[in-house]
């Protein structure tokens, strides 16, 4: 092929719903391929460790069904990948049923389904480690040990393009994948097409966030993305975004350390010489982009593991003074709560919304707190019921605080609501490592077969 055309509608698919106006004009755009990345861990830990997703079903299913309504419609494959938000098994399972629930719904014509698991058994990684093979941490994490490793409850390994290039060349229609890096799912449509790897790892990368690369600013609108041996195109759908040399090449360096290299399983796609030019009013130009192997074949890993349950409480401070010493009101309950539980095995959480509740100590107005204070309290304990009692201690305890100028009883905290309200279970990250192996499709086990309402007939 001279060049090869992909559509993304969501960057991250089942987070929100996609815009079904910009959609509809990408299909009309004659893509050769319909892809989404539907993962990220931006999410936080809970998900993976819980084996849940972060968004309602229905929004999820409603995605999958406008692609795939459109996929089989003009006969294009259809790409997912890292199912249901953290590419667990069981969130490949889930969105298999529900490719498998529309065909039947629709009564669509038969098409091959093909998928991938990402999940690693922890007792592989464990003979990794005792086999001197270190599972090297990210980050300045430390190598991961044993005690990490049995703290943790799931783990999924991020996929490359080699899984989605295998179930391509088997020739599948829909292909619903695990954790999967977000540049893979897309690079691997231009690689299957013989395209070379540095445009095709650019296209993933400049299409994965969907609109997120136009501008102005708009969340779920479709973009899309055009291949050739030399450059990558990319074009706004919706008829007041336009991709311009700056939203571009803004994207291009999002969510990265270094801001001109994005690693990917077996290589590191190298932007520091890429070239950006408007080609046309909604379209930018990019050139120049290398793509440079990896020596040894590493995977990365995702693990989460679970602290205990959660409750949460709400307080709302409005007294000056008591915003002052907003510090000494926290430790203040902190304390009330050693006294009645002990000094440990439960955590207490607090944000101070309108000081620093979202940046904590990296905010640089922390001394300068407004007029009014919300704080957010977690409390978090091995039970339920304890779990509930730290977070009613930990928030009711900041009304009771003992402040040296205070003369009066009427507090200077307010309460949000008079009971704490139970959450999901809080988990941590455990895993952010990359664990070497010899062949790539090590991880990925995959699954064909045909689906559609004549199938079973």
């Amino acid at each position: 092929m001279s060049s090869m055309k992909i559509i993304c509608p969501n960057g991250h698919l089942g987070f929100a719903p996609l815009k079904p106006d910009s959609f509809h004009r990408g299909v009309e755009a004659g893509p050769d391929y319909i892809a989404a990345d539907s993962g990220s861990d931006d999410i936080g830990p809970v998900p993976l460790g819980s084996d849940t997703c972060a968004s309602p079903k229905a929004w999820q299913e409603h995605d999958l069904e406008e692609m795939l309504l459109a996929a089989r419609r003009i006969k294009v494959p259809m790409i997912i990948g890292s199912a249901g938000d953290t590419g667990s098994n069981s969130r490949v399972d889930m969105y298999v049923q529900i490719i498998r629930d529309l065909a039947a719904k629709h009564d669509l014509a038969p098409f091959k389904l093909g998928w991938f698991y990402s999940e690693v058994d922890r007792e592989l990684i464990r003979a990794k480690i005792r086999s001197g093979s270190a599972i090297a941490g990210l980050d300045a994490r430390d190598d991961l040990t044993e005690a990490e490793l049995d703290a943790t409850e799931r783990v999924v390994a991020m996929a490359g393009v080699h899984p989605y290039l295998e179930l391509l060349k088997a020739g599948c229609d829909v292909i619903i994948g695990g954790r999967s890096s977000d540049s893979a799912i897309f690079a691997a449509a231009a690689l299957h097409r013989g395209f070379p790897e540095a445009q095709s790892y650019y296209l993933g990368k400049v299409l994965e966030c969907a609109s997120f690369c136009a501008e102005p600013y708009g969340a779920k609108e479709t973009v899309l993305g055009e291949i050739t041996p030399d450059h990558v195109e990319v074009t706004a759908m919706h008829p007041e975004q336009r991709c311009t040399i700056a939203s571009v090449a803004g994207h291009a360096m999002y969510e990265r350390s270094n801001p001109f290299h994005e690693f990917v399983a077996g290589g590191m796609l190298d932007m520091t010489d890429c070239h950006y030019e408007q080609v046309a009013d909604k379209t930018t130009r990019v050139t120049g982009m290398k793509f440079d192997p990896a020596p040894e074949f590493r995977v990365k890993l995702e693990g989460s593991g679970k602290l205990g349950e959660r409750f949460i409480g709400m307080a709302g401070i409005r007294d000056p003074y008591t915003i002052a010493n907003v510090d000494a009101v926290i430790e203040w309950a902190r304390e009330q709560t050693r006294e009645r539980f002990g000094p440990d095995g439960w955590e207490l959480h607090y944000s101070v919304f309108g000081r620093d509740g979202v940046m904590g100590a990296m905010e640089p107005l922390r001394e300068s707190p407004g007029h009014e204070l919300c704080v957010v309290v977690q409390g978090v304990a091995p039970t339920l019921e304890m779990a509930e009692e730290v977070a009613m201690t930990g928030t009711r305890q900041m009304f009771y605080a003992r402040l040296p100028d205070v003369k009066g009883t009427a507090g200077g905290v307010s309460f949000v609501l008079d009971e704490v309200l139970r959450a999901s279970p809080a988990y941590r990250w455990t895993l952010n490592h990359t664990m070497a192996v010899d062949d790539p499709m090590e991880l990925f086990p995959t699954h064909t077969e045909t689906v559609g309402a004549k199938v079973h007939a």
